[in-house]
């Protein structure tokens, strides 16, 4: 690398390295603000995006260092010490040359920063290196070891990829030199599926990952991927950038997994083949695997159990914030070596860096005659002083928080509430209005932006929630004016209820268009309605077929699949099914195609309704073996002699169904 840093000059040696050192603490600041943000925020694509949006800030920053530390500064051109030394010389006085030539002991000297640059292009170099290699032999492996997929799994391939709504052209492939499904390539993108997961996982557990892969290809992850790899390359030397970047994967990899559950809908199936999957656990950095991340923490969040984290979450607050009040004093002190306050010659006189070459500028510097002091003035009676007034002093950050009512707070809390802004009005505001938090929720209520006319505003609507609500009303973007939306179209609950409400993204005109639609609901119907994805054109295409179901009834049927197209299809036939025998009859899998053929096969005494085909596809009994009984001269069967045929086992010795 020596021949590489002696083609940069000096100054941009000078801003590079400084930049270097500096994002020593602004990379452990933007962690530590990121630490917070990912332990307050629920859902994972909000963490995801913060997670990407900090390592965007964490490039960006030592790049807008090197810019301003390599600017020309507002002073004008350094002056050389032999111009110093010439001027001083020519008044007859010291030459101060020496002391402006020497370098201050706390700034590092040019050929630190030599090795400090060379050191960090050498890291870059290597980790290029090492990037570029994998995905040459990436390539490479893709291209001689991996075939198409067979017809039937790539069926279920392109079917999986129309349901996710992806126009891309995307390869499926079977490999032997993977042991998890994996997505490599970014303008396009094959889907790589090994053997071990073709072999040994179910039917629903491949379609699930398949899905997984899927979700990978059209949040366009591989292209997000390639940047953090990139500024894991070029400020490999924080371990803050490390740290980030394995959030953010995890982050994407749950992302990913809600996705595929959305898609295929069965959690515990899917949490056991990342349960296989993990003993496969072997896939290259640059492709997008189903098996990466926490497996304990993934299949816990797919399985909807708690976890006791709140111990946790408060010392990793703690934690993050103390990290952040660290940074922000060292990068205080760096600034200042950056930056040194202009210093005193010991004979009184400024050295500063312009204006040595005037004369004026010179006169200036000579040390003056100390002035003599004028006699006092002999005070009149009238003036006479009576006695010094008291000094007032201000109160203290502290004191004032006394005041408030906080008192005995550590030091590590005070850090925290001067970081957060928390003054002590804050404090009594809130105690005006009748809240009492603690030190911790204080802290949450500010990182929040929870304001007192915020509360306010919802104590305006009838609502008296409590700390915790408080702050959960806030991360979830409940205002008054959503409140106010909620009753006017009725519906009325606590804060509890208003938050479910909020996370399932019910709306007040999502409720008006169910209730223009003809349906009644209240605000528990309407969060399982807006759960199981019912909409306004849903209820309006049941009620179009002759069916009018309450909320429950259409929340059974949207969870079996139930389709106006499904109700349609069956009242083709002239059958009237109740709202309950029409989910029966998707629950048992009774097809517009079996129904005919139950039908044409010729039963004797054959009741043609619902109930009919329920009980028979219940008790197996199909058209081929209705055929097979009367092959065997089984004349005038009714249903009831085929379940007791079908019990008994009676054909099944003959090899004919």
């Amino acid at each position: 690398m020596t021949n590489l840093t002696n083609w940069l000059s000096p100054t941009v040696m000078h801003a590079l390295g400084w930049a270097l050192v500096h994002f020593l603490w602004q990379g452990a600041a933007l962690a530590a603000v990121a630490a917070v943000t990912l332990h307050l925020c629920r859902r994972a694509s909000v963490r995801y995006l913060v997670g990407v949006g900090t390592l965007s800030l964490m490039l960006a920053a030592p790049v807008a260092s090197f810019f301003f530390l390599g600017r020309p500064t507002s002073a004008g051109p350094a002056i050389s010490p032999v111009s110093v030394a010439q001027v001083w010389s020519a008044e007859g006085m010291p030459t101060a040359a020496s002391a402006l030539t020497r370098p201050s002991s706390s700034v590092p000297s040019p050929d630190k920063f030599f090795w400090l640059v060379e050191a960090w292009l050498s890291g870059v170099a290597f980790f290029s290196l090492r990037t570029a290699g994998a995905f040459l032999l990436l390539e490479r492996q893709q291209r001689r070891r991996s075939v198409p997929v067979s017809g039937g799994l790539r069926d279920t391939c392109l079917a999986l990829q129309q349901r996710l709504g992806l126009d891309r052209v995307i390869r499926f492939c079977e490999c032997k030199w993977l042991q998890a499904p994996a997505v490599i390539g970014w303008f396009r993108p094959v889907v790589l599926l090994p053997i071990t997961a073709l072999t040994g996982l179910s039917q629903d557990q491949l379609e699930s990952v398949i899905a997984h892969e899927l979700a990978h290809i059209k949040r366009l992850d591989a292209f997000v991927n390639v940047f953090q790899i990139c500024v894991e390359t070029l400020l490999f030397y924080h371990p803050a950038v490390w740290w980030l970047n394995r959030r953010i994967r995890a982050e994407r990899e749950h992302c990913c997994d809600d996705m595929a559950i959305a898609l295929c809908g069965n959690a515990v199936e899917y949490a056991r083949a990342l349960t296989l999957m993990e003993e496969w656990r072997s896939a290259p950095l640059l492709a997008m695997a189903a098996n990466r991340g926490p497996l304990s923490e993934r299949i816990i969040r797919l399985l909807g159990l708690k976890q006791g984290r709140n111990s946790r979450r408060r010392v990793g607050l703690t934690g993050s914030l103390l990290c952040l009040g660290a940074a922000l004093i060292a990068g205080n002190a760096l600034l200042r070596i950056t930056y040194p306050q202009p210093t005193a010659h010991a004979s009184g006189i400024s050295l500063r860096p312009l204006g040595f070459g005037t004369p004026a500028a010179m006169a200036q510097a000579r040390p003056a005659a100390p002035a003599q002091p004028a006699p006092p003035a002999k005070p009149s009676p009238a003036q006479t002083p009576r006695g010094p007034e008291p000094p007032t002093t201000a109160p203290s950050y502290i004191d004032g928080l006394q005041s408030a009512g906080l008192k005995n707070l550590s030091a590590d809390m005070l850090i925290a509430f001067k970081i957060q802004g928390i003054t002590p009005d804050y404090v009594r505001q809130m105690h005006e209005l009748g809240i009492h938090p603690g030190a911790d929720r204080l802290i949450a209520m500010k990182v929040q932006g929870v304001t007192p006319e915020y509360i306010g505003e919802l104590r305006s609507q009838g609502f008296n929630p409590d700390e915790d609500q408080i702050i959960a009303l806030k991360v979830q973007g409940v205002s008054a004016d959503y409140v106010r939306g909620l009753k006017e179209v009725g519906i009325q609950g606590d804060a509890d209820h208003v938050i479910a409400l909020k996370v399932q993204g019910v709306t007040p005109d999502y409720i008006r268009d169910l209730r223009a639609a003809g349906l009644t609901v209240n605000s528990e119907d309407v969060i399982a309605l807006k759960v199981q994805g019912v909409t306004a054109d849903y209820v309006q295409g049941l009620h179009q077929q002759g069916v009018q179901p309450d909320a429950d009834t259409i929340v059974g049927m949207r969870v079996q699949g139930v389709t106006p197209e499904y109700v349609r299809d069956i009242r083709t036939l002239g059958l009237k099914p109740s709202e309950g025998q029409i989910i029966a009859l998707k629950v048992q899998g009774v097809t517009l195609e079996y129904m005919k053929a139950l039908r044409s096969s010729g039963l004797h005494d054959f009741q043609d309704d619902a109930d009919s085909y329920i009980t028979a596809k219940v008790h197996g009994i199909t058209p081929e073996f209705i055929a097979a009984a009367q092959k065997h001269g089984f004349k005038d069967l009714d249903l009831d002699k085929l379940i007791q045929l079908k019990n008994l086992g009676v054909l099944e010795n003959k090899g004919d169904i």
